[in-house]
């Protein structure tokens, strides 16, 4: 096979071309490498080299559901110099901690050049936290130990107020963060006060001096709410702010306690201990004083909702008025008195008939009572000519043999008394009458 290649010149005829060097050293201005071929070249090379453990920084790690890769740019812990490296997401799941950014770890990879971008990645197998990983696998621990205290339980947490009279706010010295807070703040409620403690919040001192602070402010009975505030930093720059001793005194404070420290990714332990967490200084100023404009435009709207609803009642309340005075009866309220009149009259009427009629029947049944009386009495029995005969001695005298001949008798008629005596012959002699069919009486 021939080892040259041909071109067209620039009258269109081909030249012959001389055949790519075949070593990196053998190659010429007049006879270089192409591209590819360098990519192809150095792909090779790197092909050719063993896996490595290589030292880094987790820059990102990008994981995605039900993938079964995952991509990491690990950095050089001491030169701004990046790698891609793919991993399997099975080899993350193993890790005792989950890996973030900025954990220091150690990778098992094996280099690899992607040809096409002329990119040179890590293809990693294995990972093990160290440095800073294992002080995230100490602060995983330890936060499970205070959660299963109680110390994050949301029951324990108190509810921040409405209006601070006073708003302690614990910050670094000259810091943003202190800035932040109070400018934004004032800009919501300028009438809010401050009690400020500038301590240090990076370093050996921060925990002593921000426990310190915190307790003098949770002492102070003006002081409603505290704000424990930093800036962003690295987990080392943060890691005061997830002591045990600060968490517990956080989690303790009779104090209602906002955290706001570094930014929102970052979340130290005693954002998990605070009564609330806000993601920014700003976030922070924000959830311990209300906005005025914002209570007075929910006054205005009050108020505006008070005067419609009064305006509505007083509405309905008239319209119901209107209709009650339009009745007839309201028009003119002696029609009702004129039917009650008419129907009292009526029954009065009525009860005068009823009661004539009562009278009369009892009049009639007296009458014929004493008609009754009369007829029944002795003495109209007397003043039909009967009389009554009685002894001496009172006794009624009923046959004439209850008495002797010269008796002394008295006689009982209608007009009075007189007295008699018992003779042996009656002097009576019926006189004649022309009804002989008439009988004498006994």
């Amino acid at each position: 096979m021939s080892e040259t290649t041909s071109a067209q010149d620039a009258g269109g005829a081909e030249t012959p071309r001389p055949a790519p060097a075949p070593t990196a050293a053998l190659t010429t201005a007049e006879n270089p490498w192409p591209l590819r071929q360098l990519s192809v070249k150095v792909g090779e090379y790197v092909a050719r080299m063993s896996p490595l453990w290589v030292e880094g920084e987790i820059v990102q790690l990008n994981r995605r559901p039900g993938a079964g890769l995952s991509f990491m740019t690990l950095r050089d812990i001491d030169v701004d110099m990046s790698f891609s490296v793919p991993i399997r997401e099975h080899v993350l799941r193993s890790l005792p901690i989950e890996p973030v950014a900025g954990a220091r770890v150690v990778v098992h990879a094996k280099p690899s050049f992607w040809t096409k971008r002329g990119t040179l990645q890590l293809e990693a197998d294995d990972i093990r936290p160290v440095g800073l990983g294992e002080l995230l696998a100490r602060l995983e621990q330890l936060k499970r130990v205070l959660a299963a205290e109680g110390l994050f339980a949301a029951a324990r947490k108190q509810p921040l107020p409405f209006l601070p009279r006073v708003v302690g706010l614990i910050c670094g010295r000259e810091s943003a963060a202190e800035r932040d807070v109070v400018v934004n703040a004032r800009r919501r409620w300028p009438a809010v006060e401050f009690e400020i403690r500038e301590v240090a919040v990076q370093g050996t001192k921060a925990v002593r001096e921000v426990s310190a602070a915190l307790r003098e402010l949770d002492e102070r009975e003006e002081v409603d709410v505290i704000i424990i505030s930093r800036g962003g930093g690295s987990l080392e720059d943060l890691l005061p702010f997830s002591d045990e001793q600060l968490t517990r005194l956080v989690a303790a404070a009779s104090t209602p306690i906002v955290s706001a420290i570094g930014h929102e990714v970052d979340t130290p332990l005693i954002d998990l201990a605070a009564d609330a967490r806000a993601s920014t200084p700003t976030d922070a100023a924000k959830r311990v004083v209300p906005d005025i404009q914002a209570e007075f435009e929910q006054l205005d709207l009050g108020r505006t909702r008070l005067r419609s609803a009064i305006r509505s009642r007083l509405e309905r309340e008239q319209s119901a008025l209107d209709a009650m005075r339009s009745r007839p009866v309201l028009e003119n309220p002696s029609t009702i008195l004129a039917g009650r009149a008419d129907d009292i009259r009526s029954r009065i009427a009525l009860a005068r008939t009823l009661v004539g009629a009562r009278l009369d029947r009892a009049a009639d049944e007296v009458d014929h009572l004493g008609r009754q009386v009369r007829s029944l009495s002795p003495l109209a029995t007397l003043e039909r000519g009967y009389a009554v005969v009685q002894a001496a001695d009172g006794a009624i005298v009923r046959t004439p043999e209850e008495t002797a001949v010269g008796d002394a008798l008295s006689v009982r008629v209608a007009g009075g008394r007189f007295g008699a005596q018992h003779v042996d012959t009656d002097p009576y002699t019926p006189p004649p009458h022309p009804d002989h069919s008439r009988k004498e009486l006994p």
